[in-house]
């Protein structure tokens, strides 16, 4: 999806009225990325990109973008062939993705309010493509303690059930003031 940059407005200010207008979607986390400006890319004419990314939840957004924008997912190895240097644009995208998400609690914006660490692991084997072994990647999720353990469970994935855990964005926020690094 793309869009042009009126006259009176930022590139943010384009990129989100571009989303909303594509989405429906307001408030979500997005990052600008690295011009694209080599001037063969559009055969029509001289054309400058400045891609953005966004992090949308499909799962509570996916059936109204279906229906609403005709909004179509793809897994992050087998996206479509687009048109001219996008498919680049897309590759920067998910590699940025891929770093911030390991310097940055980025993900918890995909996951539901309350989560388990069994989603919050699988999100992130999802962004980095890889299996991550469970227990070193709930120590070290433990370790940072930046979530809140709470009481209630899920119980749809098995008998026990797994307890709920919440991102505590204060007790971040905190810790980043006073040096602390996110590193998964």
């Amino acid at each position: 999806m793309g869009g042009f940059l009126h006259n009176q407005e930022t590139l943010d200010e384009a990129a989100i009225r571009v989303l909303t207008k594509l989405t429906g979607i307001r408030n979500i986390y997005m990052e600008q990325l690295p011009a694209f400006s080599k001037s063969d890319r559009d055969p029509v004419e001289r054309t400058i990109s400045v891609p953005y990314y966004a992090l949308i939840n499909i799962m509570e957004h996916s059936e109204e973008l279906i229906e609403e924008y005709s909004a179509k997912w793809f897994s992050l190895r087998n996206f479509p062939q687009l048109i001219f240097d996008h498919n680049a644009m897309v590759e920067k995208a998910i590699k940025r993705l891929r770093s911030r998400a390991s310097t940055m609690p980025i993900g918890f914006e995909l996951l539901p309010e309350k989560f388990t660490m069994r989603q919050l692991r699988k999100l992130y084997e999802a962004i980095w493509d890889e299996n991550l072994d469970k227990r070193n990647f709930t120590n070290k999720v433990n370790a940072m303690d930046i979530l809140v353990k709470l009481e209630e469970k899920e119980m749809e994935t098995s008998k026990k059930g797994s307890y709920l855990f919440t991102f505590d964005k204060n007790k971040y926020d905190i810790k980043i003031n006073e040096g602390f690094q996110f590193k998964l």
